[in-house]
């Protein structure tokens, strides 16, 4: 099996690799015996279930096996529960329909289900409604008809496959402006997506994009799974979005989570036929003891065609170009991999892992590769399951990347614990190339996480109060001048070590400060935090232009210089802990790195390739709001070194001078 070929510590394991593949395919088998044999054509739950506008008049179906009444109510019968609006149960497996001629529902109609069970009755909505909305005088949510007269159509086609490495910026629609409250699509269309374009990334992944109750939980509380959040405008809206993006060459990644749902019943498929089980698990497994969240039973058939149908969904209805797949650790283990360091293969395996969640995904990765060839998945996991983002065919689940997740730990740990003149570049090597040969992953200082729920942004956390007096080009401050040089260090880092892509988040291109709090009771429901302040890059005044020019330098050498920046050979080639200097080589490119925080060195002598180098970019640069110590306009040669026969060593050495807490990159030009 290549999966264990590729790593021989996975041998012991062999076996049980081999029952989730067989398990996998099992289940591929028992999806697809009533289709052709695809998993396209499994996964279509929602042509089937939903509310439909066909030729013959208006179709809502709905499963609900445990249902012994349900009726539609909503605008079009003054919500009351009549005969003529009765369901009626069309099969053994609870699929209850209605037809309705078409005069009776409109467009902008709300709706629900009334459903009736043994012991109990409640107002639902149907698990495949499309648009939710929430009432503004009464908080109340419910279905609404989205069928325009004219309904959106795409302009743009589906975007080329990526020549260059995948250069994330991750996003969140309701806090991307200024003001203090809910932000759009349309504002976001228009505000936002071209300064992403002019930042040079070729991605954005957009968060809570998927119906959810409780605007704090960021989006991970989802309720309505097929329903784009109507809080930040309507389903066309998010499509002219996506269709403007493309048209700018970005490619649209979308935050998935199938990890968990919101415990809502009213808003939600919590107890949605009187029972929990027709989605979830019972009793504790089916309860996340973290996330106040349900757990998917993820080996019913009917929750396969969900969470499928999902997938398929918002690649066919909106032109999503991927996902990336939240809490993937908490799907795979029983216990949700809390409170575990993953110290040994053992934790991985051993009767820890849950087969029908790894068989999901797995096919969850085969089904959105086999609709879009060129499809991007990403997985957020975090204990560092081997596989994860090998091929299926490679006996892997099949993502195309996966989380760098150390890495942002590693930088916080570091400012947190360390002094500056302690940090060690072997360390920091490490940390950011220690990954599987055979997965790429998507590398990070910070995401949105990092500052999120009483946390800080890298720079806040290094600069701290001092940003609110000193981030002017006329101020100096030591906290803001040291907190400057090292985020231009860690990103610059962190972004050259890649073997996939980079992500960045909304704003922290140019050091946003403080931190993300979304409205809550805790903070007396203010949005001061839940916002993007692009009045500081904009001040040609203040110095977070400066750190924004940097942020798109260096993203842009890794789109110009190689076509494929990601792929080239890193190769270590000075590591001096005590001095503090890194140094490294990607193809013709050099990187240098001297993290001391006061020892600038002339003449260091640093073994190389032999030639004539270049400076292409040193963080030390004015226009980076660095002092401009070296003259970057002067070409460097290396000399060759003797050994004590006076015949030549082969070794060669550049000497160059290297400001403390300052990086260059070099280009050999011959």
């Amino acid at each position: 099996m290549k999966l264990a070929e590729q790593d021989p510590w996975l041998l012991p394991f062999e076996n049980q690799i081999q029952e989730r593949i067989l398990h996998t395919r099992n289940k591929i088998a028992e999806l697809t015996q009533t289709s052709t044999g695809s998993l396209s054509d499994f996964a279509v739950g929602h042509h089937y279930y939903g509310l439909h506008q066909t030729s013959q008049g208006w179709l809502l179906r709905e499963m609900l096996p445990n249902a012994h009444d349900v009726y539609l109510i909503g605008d079009f019968n003054a919500w009351e529960k009549k005969e003529e609006w009765k369901l009626k149960c069309i099969n053994q497996a609870g699929d209850w329909e209605i037809r309705i001629d078409t005069s009776r529902i409109h467009h902008g109609d709300k709706y629900k289900l009334f459903v009736k069970w043994d012991g109990g009755y409640g107002e639902r909505i149907p698990a495949y409604a499309r648009y939710v909305v929430q009432d503004a005088a009464t908080c109340i949510f419910s279905a609404q008809v989205w069928a325009p007269e004219k309904p959106f159509t795409f302009k743009h086609n589906r975007i080329p496959p990526l020549e260059e490495p995948l250069l994330i910026y991750e996003c969140h629609i309701g806090m991307s402006g200024e003001a203090e409250r809910v932000h759009t699509y349309n504002e976001f269309r228009l505000q936002v997506l071209p300064r992403i374009v002019k930042a040079g990334y070729n991605a954005i992944q957009i968060m809570g994009i998927q119906e959810h109750p409780y605007y704090g939980s960021f989006g991970y509380h989802v309720s309505n799974f097929f329903a784009p959040s109507s809080r930040f405008g309507t389903p066309d809206e998010l499509k002219e979005l996506i269709d403007d993006a493309h048209g700018m060459g970005l490619r649209v990644i979308m935050d998935l989570v199938h990890s968990h749902a919101a415990k809502n019943e009213i808003e939600g498929p919590g107890c949605y036929d009187g029972t929990r089980t027709l989605f979830f698990h019972e009793g504790n497994r089916g309860l996340h003891p973290s996330w106040d969240s349900l757990c998917f039973n993820y080996g019913r058939t009917n929750v396969m065609l969900f969470l499928l149908s999902n997938c398929k969904y918002w690649m066919e209805e909106f032109g999503m170009d991927g996902f990336r797949f939240d809490g993937v650790s908490s799907m795979i283990y029983f216990d949700h991999g809390l409170n575990r360091h993953f110290n040994n293969y053992a934790d991985y395996f051993n009767g820890n892992a849950e087969l029908d969640a790894l068989s999901y995904l797995t096919i969850a990765n085969e089904l959105i590769h086999q609709i879009n060839p060129d499809a991007i998945t990403i997985a957020e996991e975090v204990s560092g399951m081997p596989g994860i983002a090998t091929t299926t065919q490679n006996g892997g689940i099949g993502f195309n990347y996966r989380m760098a997740m150390n890495i942002p730990d590693f930088w916080i740990k570091l400012i947190k614990e360390q002094a500056d003149e302690y940090w060690t570049p072997e360390e920091i090597w490490h940390q950011l190339t220690n990954r599987r040969s055979e997965e790429k992953t998507i590398s990070y200082a910070e995401s949105h996480d990092q500052a999120l729920v009483g946390d800080k942004t890298l720079i806040f956390r290094l600069i701290d109060s001092d940003m609110y007096w000193h981030m002017a080009k006329d101020k100096h401050s030591y906290r803001v001048e040291r907190g400057r040089a090292l985020i231009k260090l860690i990103k610059l880092a962190t972004l050259s070590t890649i073997n996939g892509g980079f992500l960045n988040f909304m704003g922290n291109e140019f050091g946003h400060p403080e931190w993300i709090d979304f409205p809550r009771q805790g903070n007396d429901w203010s949005y001061l935090y839940a916002r993007r302040q692009w009045h500081l890059v904009d001040d040609p005044f203040l110095r977070y232009g400066q750190l924004a020019e940097f942020d798109h330098d260096i993203i842009n050498m890794t789109k110009t210089v190689y076509p494929h920046f990601e792929q080239l050979l890193l190769r270590l080639l000075v590591v001096h802990n005590e001095n503090q200097i890194l140094c490294f080589e990607r193809g013709s490119l050099l990187f240098v790195f001297n993290f001391h925080p006061d020892k600038s060195y002339t003449d260091y002598p640093l073994s190389v390739s032999g030639g004539k180098y270049k400076v292409i970019l040193n963080t030390d640069n004015i226009k980076y709001g660095g002092f401009g110590l070296s003259d970057d306009s002067v070409e460097h040669f290396t000399i060759p070194d003797y050994d004590d026969a006076g015949k030549l060593s082969g070794t060669h050495y550049l000497n160059i001078y290297i400001p403390s807490r300052t990086a260059q990159i070099l280009l050999k030009v011959d």
